[in-house]
């Protein structure tokens, strides 16, 4: 679409958006997929990005030469996810200058991401962006995720807008796909794991969280 969105709120997706988890995750579910024989793939990959855990592991476990419990397969990936997680976390590009913009041009703000609650404090809390976010949903918050809009409708209504008036930062297809079919503007930004996926849903395609076309939503766009 050419026309600028007039901005009175921002949804921000959380893994591979806001940290490179993506990288981590992506690790962690090829060193349990070695221990069977197999290695992470594209395909998998795609059917597993931007989904809640339990979607995410019945996709990979439907993949294995004997299926396995989507649960057992999660509780072991999120302990070798924890082992790298230290070692490999890091901020996307542009966060911080990104939410130090919106607070100086008061633009209320969320999280809505299909990953666990903890697992978002946690991360929060390592980077000291809690009291950033007072509002932030969740899987435990909806009964459809990604790619249905119900996440993002929710945060709407939290944030008091239309979700015509809501920016959606994405950096995955089944989010990208949520934030569009809830009525927001969609600006995807995808990384090395999910760049394969389709974006025609955006309305815009970004490189990073830095990028000037993303930056001049705000400048244009927000009376």
């Amino acid at each position: 679409m050419s026309d600028k969105p007039h901005i009175q709120a921002v949804a921000f997706d959380l893994d591979g958006l806001m940290f490179n988890t993506e990288h981590v995750f992506f690790l962690s579910g090829d060193a349990l997929l070695q221990r069977r024989g197999k290695e992470m793939t594209e395909e998998i990959l795609k059917g597993m990005m931007g989904r809640r855990a339990l979607e995410g592991f019945a996709h990979l476990s439907s993949h294995l030469h004997e299926p396995e419990d989507p649960h057992e397969l999660w509780v072991e990936s999120q302990e070798i996810f924890h082992s790298l997680l230290h070692q490999h976390l890091k901020p996307m590009h542009g966060l911080f200058e990104l939410l130090d913009y919106l607070d100086e041009l008061e633009i209320p703000k969320c999280v809505a991401t299909s990953s666990p609650r903890p697992y978002l404090e946690m991360l929060l809390k390592e980077f000291d962006l809690a009291h950033r976010f007072p509002i932030t949903l969740t899987a435990e918050d909806v009964t459809h995720g990604k790619p249905h809009p119900e996440i993002y409708l929710t945060a709407a209504e939290r944030l008091k807008v239309d979700p015509k008036q809501m920016l959606v930062l994405e950096d995955s297809e089944a989010g990208t796909k949520s934030g569009a079919a809830s009525g927001a503007y969609v600006v995807s930004i995808p990384h090395e794991y999910s760049d394969y996926g389709d974006f025609s849903a955006a309305n815009l395609v970004a490189n990073t969280l830095a990028d000037p076309v993303l930056l001049a939503l705000f400048t244009d766009g927000h009376a």
